[in-house]
């Protein structure tokens, strides 16, 4: 690798391309039998990702709904000072691991934080687990002060994974996917329909995005996908199921 291929902190500019999809969606598949390996590559990915579009070093960042702290264990690698804000103790301690000493519980509803305190508001993959996403996004704008960053990524409901374990039979209906999966199992399945997991589309937080004069876009596209889909979210219908999870990256005015 030539040095014109890296940072000048000596790490490798982000690229969103074919190849690191293939391996985000490789890596995919040992979820369930090997968490640890699956959420610590997404999350460095994840990292990478972030710090393409702002500095992280010395930055406050609020993992919201953060869990076990494979989010919070990158982005502290990357020189940030992380806290995670999760509404579920037991998220916390998921795959064995220990809570974060720097985690706290609170709802993404009401985060526990003052309007206009961190540097980046940060959340992967909880808004599609919360009934009310917009109040959840307006929540991450508000902690977030002037300058400061927004990157908020969600499954989409009408991707191939939108019901997550119960996927695809969610296309169905979700309430069908999780009778279905229960009748299976012989247990509720964790992102049960109606409960722990609702419908998220791309176009009600797009419509979100538009309402917001406090803020400027600074990226909408697929999270996963390479650069060259990014087209695809300006797609009514055909983005909900293409874009798989749909990535906003906003700025706080």
């Amino acid at each position: 690798m030539t040095p014109a291929a890296t940072r000048s902190d000596g790490t490798v500019p982000f690229r969103a391309t074919l190849a690191r999809s293939v391996g985000l969606f490789t890596a995919f598949r040992r979820e369930q039998t090997d968490p640890a390996f699956f959420y610590g590559r997404l999350a460095r990915d994840t990292v990478d990702q972030l710090r393409s579009y702002t500095p992280l070093a010395g930055e406050l960042v609020v993992d919201v709904g953060g869990g076990p702290g494979y989010f919070a264990d990158e982005l502290r690698a990357a020189g940030a000072r992380c806290l995670c804000v999760d509404s579920d103790a037991h998220e916390m301690t998921l795959h064995g691991r220990e809570a974060d000493s720097g985690a706290v519980q609170g709802s993404a509803l009401d985060l526990p934080l003052r309007s206009g305190t961190v540097d980046v508001c940060f959340s992967s993959n909880v808004l599609e687990h919360v009934p009310d996403r917009v109040r959840m996004a307006d929540e991450m704008v508000r902690v977030t002060r002037p300058g400061g960053l927004v990157y908020l990524s969600y499954t989409l409901w009408l991707s191939p994974w939108g019901g997550h374990e119960t996927s695809p039979w969610h296309y169905l209906g979700g309430s069908y996917a999780a009778d279905r999966f229960t009748r299976k199992h012989g247990r509720r399945p964790k992102n049960d329909f109606g409960r722990s997991m609702y419908a998220a589309y791309a176009k009600e937080m797009l419509r979100w995005v538009r309402g917001r004069s406090d803020v400027d876009v600074v990226d909408i596209r697929p999270r996963y996908l390479p650069s060259w889909m990014k087209p695809v979210v300006h797609v009514p219908l055909l983005r909900e199921v293409v874009t798989w999870n749909l990535l906003i990256v906003l700025r706080r005015r």
